[in-house]
């Protein structure tokens, strides 16, 4: 689920921060930094996985179609540009809605909205 960077390229720079050692003030608030991007790479093990497949299933019963999930939301973004999908279509809403609130508690678990989503979304 992690897009950009993925995760092998989030990894694979924390792994060169961890080799270097300047022990000035800027390392320490890069040092927070890494932390915070390996928390970020222990939810998307977390929870990665299933938010992929809820999207996934969402995108083929919305398009009719099997694939993977970067070829489907290929040819949703066709079929929205092509006017066969309305964006306003409330599939396609709950759909972008969904994938959204799985992105959110993925990237920033603490934005203060992701609590009043996950209400609403059940």
């Amino acid at each position: 689920m992690i897009t950009c960077p993925t995760a092998t390229e989030l990894r694979e720079g924390l792994d060169r921060f961890d080799r270097l050692d300047d022990g000035d003030g800027r390392h320490a608030f890069l040092a927070r930094v890494a932390d915070n991007a390996r928390a970020l790479l222990a939810r998307e093990a977390e929870l990665g996985a299933a938010a992929e497949a809820g999207e996934q299933a969402r995108l083929s019963a919305l398009l009719g179609r099997d694939g993977d999930v970067q070829t489907l939301n290929r040819l949703l973004c066709e079929s929205l540009a092509a006017g066969t999908l309305s964006p306003t279509d409330p599939a396609v809403m709950a759909h972008l809605r969904a994938t959204a609130i799985d992105r959110i508690a993925i990237d920033q678990p603490t934005y203060c909205g992701l609590e009043a989503l996950l209400v609403t979304r059940a």
